[in-house]
């Protein structure tokens, strides 16, 4: 949550009011003076003092293994990633990290915390986003060069470099792992389109420090304390 919009909701200051707790020397964080009012904070791994109280936010973060056939979407004809949630656990200001197509699987985070929701999907972030795929043909060392020199997409849009893995090939099928920092519509697909060849499954696996480990698809739980301490980089 942002430091300037805790101050305003929790001790119902005006914007002057606030401004000046700042200007005053009187917030802190992990016990140094912060002025940077739109610092985006959780109290689950800083410590927030504000003229000497210490204050609590209550984002929530989910990590989520979304299955095929749901839409990265708050409302739609199909279902959505948010009615695999609870209803206890649903909040409206609820929002996904990025999206993932409709037929495509794996890790999505779903959070309260819209300027993290934002800050993951910078590119300038350099968030890793790891997913593996199963290609209909073979992908061979020169799709690995290509990749890692990035991929022009068929219309001239390039793409950034991206690091692809061979898990196993075969003329006809190949499994891989690909490593991307973008998130362009649809990118995995249409950097293999781009070299003749087609994804016909994907499953997103990582993002940034977290992992989908074994969680079951359609299931979904919070994060754990160490992993939203490693997530701490990304809250500015």
């Amino acid at each position: 949550m942002r430091l300037d919009k805790l101050i305003e909701t929790q001790l119902k200051t005006s914007r002057k009011q606030m401004k000046r707790l700042f200007l005053m020397g009187k917030v802190k964080i992990d016990g140094q003076v912060i002025y940077q009012e739109n610092k985006n904070v959780d109290s689950l791994i800083h410590q927030i003092e504000i003229d000497g109280q210490a204050f609590f936010t209550n984002d929530v973060y989910y990590l989520l293994h979304k299955p095929q056939g749901v839409v990265t979407a708050k409302k739609d004809d199909l279902p959505t990633v948010f009615d695999c949630l609870k209803r206890d656990d649903y909040r409206e200001e609820l929002t996904a990290v990025g999206r993932l197509d409709r037929d495509t699987e794996g890790l999505l985070l779903l959070t309260s915390n819209g300027q993290l929701s934002y800050d993951l999907i910078q590119p300038k972030k350099k968030v890793d986003k790891v997913y593996e795929a199963t290609i209909n043909a073979e992908v061979t060392a020169q799709d690995v060069r290509a990749f890692a020199q990035g991929i022009t997409f068929i219309g001239g849009q390039t793409c950034q470099p991206a690091t692809l893995d061979i898990l196993s090939a075969s003329p006809t099928e190949s499994q891989v792992r690909l490593t991307i920092r973008e998130g362009k519509f649809h990118q995995v697909k249409k950097m293999f389109l781009a070299t003749g060849k087609k994804v016909v499954y994907l499953k997103r696996v990582a993002m940034g420090p977290l992992t989908l480990g074994e969680l079951p698809t359609g299931t979904y739980r919070a994060l754990t304390q160490e992993e939203l301490f490693a997530l701490k980089p990304y809250f500015r």
